[in-house]
């Protein structure tokens, strides 16, 4: 069984479509299916079900999801044992969308000058996710939130920035105090179900503050461009730029101090990739020292 055609059914699944999948693997769609179905062939049972552009898995395939990605690891790991090098094997990294644009270039920039026969996976997740797939071996390592709970003992953790809570408005509103802004105007939350999210909701419990709830959205970068359009103000951790371009926006710090967002690596201390992750931890830090 060729392991590159489960790597595609892996991938076609995790990504909902052989389109989204092809892009991945950079390959085209149409050698995605033709793995699929030798794949299928071989196995004597469908997989996936097309529905249109997208696809869903199937029992069967359900069946063998775990498996394959247990197998893909494992063939993976076969390059670092054989290689008694840090520059050997792949890292297998999870980010939120905001360490992805903001953080993680940087770091993987200092990462491939120095290590450049490194490869590296990287999987777009929230620090919820993020902290069980460490553990279970899903993930070498994160880039996450620090959560409001006690860390395993089979999980590393290292702070590489602390972000503040900041009021979010309107370029013209630059003179106005922060909390009559949160008082007064509509708020655009950051969702509560994220922890910086539920990090402003306990500061405007803290300081009595019920505010005019308008809207409540998940995406920081959507939240800027809509405070910009005069949609109300916000309350959000002072975030990693990029930030979208063009945005006539003043961050306004908050009159009482409040236990700032901490941003850091979480990694397995099984991994068998533990060189690999200590490189990319000690790059982490390098490229955050311009930011803190």
């Amino acid at each position: 069984m060729n392991t590159l055609f489960l790597k595609s059914f892996v991938t076609v699944v995790d990504n909902g479509s052989m389109a989204a999948a092809a892009r991945q693997l950079n390959i085209t769609p149409a050698t995605v299916a033709q793995q699929i179905h030798t794949l299928e062939r071989e196995i004597g049972a469908p997989l996936i079900a097309r529905s249109g552009r997208t696809v869903n898995v199937t029992e069967a395939g359900a069946r063998i999801l775990e498996r394959a990605r247990n197998l893909l690891r494992d063939v993976a790991d076969l390059h670092t044992v054989a290689n008694d090098e840090i520059t050997a094997g792949e890292l297998r990294l999870g980010a939120g969308t905001n360490a992805l644009t903001g953080m993680m270039p940087d770091i993987l920039a200092l990462m491939v000058a120095r290590f450049p026969r490194i490869n590296v996976f990287i999987k777009r997740s929230t620090s919820i996710k993020m902290y069980p797939e460490v553990e279970s071996g899903e993930l070498d390592a994160a880039i996450v939130m620090q959560g409001p709970f006690s860390l395993s003992k089979r999980i590393g953790w290292q702070l590489l920035r602390e972000e503040p809570l900041v009021v979010l408005a309107p370029e013209s509103m630059a003179g106005r105090d922060p909390h009559e802004l949160l008082a007064t105007e509509p708020l655009i939350r950051y969702d509560r179900n994220h922890w910086g999210g539920h990090q402003a909701d306990r500061y405007l419990q803290a300081v009595g503050i019920t505010p005019r709830e308008r809207f409540e959205l998940n995406a920081l970068s959507s939240i800027a461009v809509m405070v910009d359009r005069g949609l109300g103000v916000s309350l959000v951790p002072d975030w990693v730029r990029p930030w979208p371009e063009g945005l006539r926006l003043v961050r306004l710090a908050l009159p009482h101090p409040f236990e700032p967002n901490r941003v850091g690596i979480i990694w397995s201390r099984s991994t068998i990739r533990i060189r690999l992750v200590k490189a990319f931890i000690q790059e982490a830090q390098k490229a955050m020292l311009p930011r803190r």
